[in-house]
């Protein structure tokens, strides 16, 4: 069975942007150091990798669905990603939005093969955590020390697995 790594994007991926704004177009994307060698890693060691997003930003009027998923389309390009899921919604309009578990619920109506329990939850944000449990995925929080970055949970997750 292949194990499935569940990503957060902003402040996982890449560099988050300033409170109350949002990461709108491709210019203002930055991967977060070690986070395209993450990828690559789980993605060779056998993992499913899928990004799970919300992005309020698109309820708020300050970016279009379609500049997400430009966004997504060039970031697909540059590391192996197999899918991504996002919630466009304000907060408290849906289930989708971590940390509900509809993106995990429909990431497993797409692929039936995703076993939550070989799964994990990598984020930055308690509502990752949150979503992760909720599931029935292991969590694991990252971001800048002394919590691990997304490398180093990679490396964990693929060294341990061997």
């Amino acid at each position: 069975m292949r194990p499935t790594a569940f990503l957060d994007r902003d402040g996982t991926i890449n560099v988050k942007a300033p409170e109350g704004d949002y990461v709108k177009s491709w210019d203002e994307f930055v991967f977060l150091p070690g986070a395209e060698r993450a990828v690559r890693l789980l993605a060779d060691a056998g993992w499913r990798v899928v990004v799970v997003t919300n992005q309020r930003g698109v309820a708020l009027e300050r970016m279009t669905i379609a500049e997400v998923d430009e966004i997504h389309r060039r970031m697909r390009e540059a590391v192996p990603i197999d899918a991504v899921y996002v919630c466009p919604h304000e907060r408290d309009a849906c289930d989708c939005r971590k940390p509900g578990t509809g993106l995990f619920r429909q990431a497993m109506r797409d692929d039936p093969a995703i076993d939550p329990a070989s799964s994990v939850v990598i984020g930055d944000a308690e509502s990752d955590m949150l979503a992760g449990e909720a599931f029935g995925a292991r969590a694991i929080r990252v971001g800048p020390p002394p919590l691990p970055s997304l490398l180093d949970a990679a490396t964990r997750l693929v060294s341990s697995a061997g």
